[in-house]
């Protein structure tokens, strides 16, 4: 015997913003972003987000050490990689500064890992060819141009012959 399903309920702001919280953490600006696009006004979804700030569940500023913790390890990305992540996610300047300055490690030791760890895919290829490549790839990263070049040398181990 089927029985007869009756239409969804529309969902209500907080039942949108926990479904949405849910998939994975998001950002104050992002998720009232996301709100506003579902057609929630934005009164409603201002007192929505202070509510979830309240009670913990929007947290600019641990979102943004996770979101960069993630990049930084395990995506081998640099500074410039990060800040245009947490930018891209809504992330308050304030909030990414205060981030970045808590960071650890530093940038060109990041750097030389990942140029090391990429260079074994390079064995094959000429030195200047495996040289180029990998300057590239950390450039993609969000390295800076002295850092990218300097890891590849390093990692490659050309002895100066590229600095």
């Amino acid at each position: 015997m089927a029985t007869k399903r009756s239409a969804k309920a529309p969902l209500d702001c907080h039942e949108r913003a926990l479904r949405l919280l849910a998939v994975r953490p998001r950002s104050r600006r992002e998720l009232g972003s996301r709100l506003r696009l579902a057609g929630f006004e934005a009164g409603e979804v201002s007192s929505e987000l202070d509510r979830l700030e309240e009670v913990g569940l929007i947290d600019d500023g641990a979102f943004a050490r996770e979101l960069a913790d993630h990049h930084l390890k395990v995506r081998g990305s640099g500074r410039r990689a990060v800040v245009g992540a947490l930018a891209s996610k809504g992330v308050s300047r304030e909030t990414i500064e205060e981030t970045l300055a808590g960071l650890e490690g530093d940038e060109s030791e990041r750097a030389l890992e990942v140029a090391r760890d990429r260079a074994r895919r390079l064995t094959s290829l000429r030195p200047e060819v495996a040289y180029g490549r990998l300057v590239s790839f950390l450039a993609r990263r969000g390295y800076d141009g002295g850092t990218s070049r300097e890891a590849a040398r390093v990692a490659l181990d050309l002895d100066g012959r590229h600095a």
